[in-house]
């Protein structure tokens, strides 16, 4: 399985993390200065979920916030149903 959201697409995303060293100049230093800028990848919080999808059951992987949302039907299994 990729890493992409079923339901939003959701997926990893790219970036810098910059590192500075210096007093920024309002507090009375000279002023902030890059050092380095590393690359860095941003990960969807992704779970796996069993769904209902056309009566059959699926396994795929949701984001946290269509979690939350509740954008789909979850499978539940009849023993659990029954107790």
């Amino acid at each position: 399985m990729s890493k992409v959201c079923y339901f939003c697409g959701k997926k990893l995303s790219r970036g810098n993390t910059v590192q500075r060293r210096g007093l920024a100049k309002k507090k009375g230093g000279i002023g902030k200065k890059t050092t380095s800028i590393t690359k860095r990848t941003f990960k969807p919080n992704l779970q796996k979920v069993r769904i209902v999808e056309n009566g059959k059951i699926k396994e795929v992987l949701a984001c946290a916030k269509c979690i939350k949302k509740g954008t789909y039907h979850k499978f539940v299994s009849r023993k659990l149903a029954a107790a």
